[in-house]
């Protein structure tokens, strides 16, 4: 009996209901009182259960010369009006979950439009709020995206579509990937350690749909720049605990032409895929 209790429960039903259920579903005509102490409901909740039981057309009351009966309809009707239920207030709850959301969405947009002087965004620990940032930045780049990699090497399919599509579209990607030792690589959740064999690889699929790379055996900065509006740096210690690591957003045009610079300085002394696998 109390599995059945808990199965009626998980389609919507209080306790009490669901005893009340079960009593009628197993008796025939039944008074109140009966149902009562069948289920082991006090009278005063039988009432008022039995009242929505009938309201919803699970039983039907019968009024005799001396007292209210209730019997329970067929059990395959009940299902189809259950299941009825449930299918709409799924909607009701999708639908009141969209317009709550829809209204909320500009409140989020003024609060986190930016003031002039409120240009640099801090985001402090190792999870996937940063990297959910940059993925953002990415897709809502316009037209120059200039990637410089050292040390850890992020792989993820949304952001390899994101670029081949954003190149496809007349977007430039120029990377910068340092290649000294201790390069990982991280991919569906795992770093592993990066071999030139893995490295060959996998730059050779961001040439082949648009990217323009270089690789530099030099110690680079790892930062990304947007569109020279926006920077997306990274400060890589690894005598740091990555729960203390941090990203920092600046939203400074002279600030990103200038670090366009010192890119474009970096790409010019940095080598081409073909000459890596020349020296591989």
């Amino acid at each position: 009996m109390t599995e059945l209790v808990l199965k009626l429960r998980s389609l919507g039903f209080t306790d009490n209901e669901s005893k009340i259920f079960l009593a009628l579903l197993q008796g025939r005509l039944m008074s109140a009182t009966e149902i009562s102490k069948s289920a082991k409901v006090t009278r005063t909740d039988v009432y008022s259960i039995l009242k929505s039981f009938v309201s919803k057309g699970y039983c039907n009351e019968i009024e005799t010369n001396s007292i209210l009966m209730y019997e329970m309809i067929d059990p395959d009707v009940i299902l189809g009006k259950i299941q009825m239920n449930l299918e709409r207030e799924k909607e009701k709850k999708s639908k009141s979950f969209a317009e709550t959301f829809k209204s909320l969405k500009p409140l989020y947009n003024s609060k986190s439009e930016r003031p002039d002087n409120s240009n640099i965004e801090l985001i402090r620990g190792y999870n996937q709020q940063r990297e959910q940032k940059f993925f953002e930045l990415l897709k809502n780049a316009k037209s120059e995206i200039l990637f410089m990699v050292r040390l850890e090497l992020y792989i993820s399919d949304d952001v390899d579509r994101t670029a081949e599509r954003f190149i496809k579209n007349g977007g430039i990607i120029k990377s910068i990937y340092e290649i000294g030792s201790g390069l990982k690589l991280k991919k569906e959740d795992k770093w592993i350690e990066a071999v030139p064999k893995d490295l060959v690889k996998i730059f050779e699929k961001f040439e082949g749909y648009g990217e323009q790379l270089r690789l530099s055996k030099a110690k680079i900065p790892n930062y990304t720049i947007i569109d020279r509006e926006i920077v997306f740096m990274n400060i890589v210690d690894k005598s740091v605990p990555r729960y203390n690591e941090a990203d920092i957003i600046i939203r400074n045009k002279d600030f990103a032409e200038s670090h366009a610079e010192v890119f474009n300085t970096i790409w010019d002394k940095s080598i081409t895929l073909k000459d890596y696998k020349k020296m591989k």
